[in-house]
């Protein structure tokens, strides 16, 4: 039996509006970025990474898709577990989730409870639905590398992340998905987005870097909780997951103040990563010319400097650029990627 197979489209907000039933039809989910797309939540779940794009006009959008022969499959609209909209077939399952820190946001225990309660959400509702395996999940926190209680935010969510994959019997290294986590706008919630599978994925490492998962306790008493990159083995379609990627050899970022000399490194690693799949997979199935990118960059003002470090190596390739604080305060831009499998 041939497996279902993921698809990325980016598209503009107008041009969601013109596509056709059948398009929707294969719509797991729809992500903005500054804010919700203009879909009905009862249609198809949706999320919004509250970070805004470097572009004008109509906002772009990312649609999560599978492939048309598998569309009847799935769940007739969207469907809602407590805080989580979510819409799935045999294969595949999307979800979203926003949790309010509604208590003291310059303290720690808001952080902690909106991870908790997010995680053991997305942990029950995977179990249930018989896809228990996290593919990618996407994290949004607002106010990334700001202080709380005398410890860095994006700290604080990884020792809150790992304690929740613990809690629920999950491994926290080597068998973690692939992951980003980007800062939000202050008084933003925890916005998280994730793709889940019937079937296990095979986790890729990068030979460049130390694993995340084994970090020295220099970045925090606990380490990220995520995979460099995971491969689908059985699908035809996007099945290779890029993490978010920065300038980091080993554990050290490099290239410090010089976000075109990070964009290159962050290439590097990129290519890496590639390298490393398609040697686990036993074939040249990925190129660098065929991910798809979405580009974080810290400062509106080294946006040129991104651009044209990409273009030298990415001329005619369409990428999202978006403003976000990445986990690191040294780190001025990260990028994430998915592929398409070769024929």
């Amino acid at each position: 039996m041939v497996a279902a197979s993921l698809q990325l489209d980016y598209v503009s907000a107008d041009d969601l509006a013109a596509q056709p039933a059948a398009w929707w039809s294969t719509v797991l989910g729809v992500v903005g970025y500054d804010r919700l797309p203009p879909v009905d939540p009862a249609r198809v779940p949706t999320a919004a990474s509250m970070t805004p794009a470097f572009e004008s006009g109509p906002g772009r959008c990312e649609a999560w898709r599978v492939d048309g022969a598998w569309g009847p499959e799935l769940s007739r609209t969207s469907l809602r577990r407590g805080r989580i909209q979510y819409r799935y077939c045999r294969e595949f399952l999307f979800g979203s989730i926003a949790v309010d820190q509604d208590i003291d946001t310059s303290g720690s225990a808001a952080l902690v409870r909106a991870t908790t309660i997010a995680y053991q959400d997305i942990f029950a509702l995977i179990e249930d639905t018989q896809h228990p395996h996290l593919i990618r999940i996407w994290n949004y926190l607002p106010e990334i590398n700001g202080d709380a209680d005398g410890d860095e935010r994006y700290r604080i969510f990884n020792a809150a992340r790992q304690a929740a994959f613990r809690n629920s019997g999950r491994s926290t290294v080597g068998s973690v998905p692939a992951a980003c986590a980007l800062g939000s706008p202050p008084g933003s919630p925890l916005c998280i987005y994730f793709l889940a599978a019937r079937r296990a994925p095979t986790m890729i490492e990068n030979p460049r870097q130390t694993s995340a998962y084994h970090y020295p306790p220099k970045f925090g008493a606990h380490s990220p909780t995520f995979s460099r990159a995971c491969v689908l083995n059985e699908s035809a379609g996007t099945t290779l997951f890029v993490s978010g990627t920065a300038s980091i050899v080993g554990f050290e970022t490099t290239h410090g103040g010089d976000a075109a000399a990070q964009t290159r490194e962050t290439l590097a690693n990129i290519g890496a990563v590639l390298e490393e799949a398609n040697r686990v997979v036993g074939s040249d199935r990925y190129a660098l010319d065929a991910l798809k990118f979405k580009v974080y960059v810290r400062r509106a003002a080294d946006l040129d400097a991104v651009r044209s470090a990409l273009a030298a190596v990415r001329p005619a390739a369409p990428i999202v650029y978006l403003q976000a604080d990445i986990c690191r305060e040294d780190l001025l831009v990260e990028i994430e990627a998915s592929g398409a499998a070769a024929c």
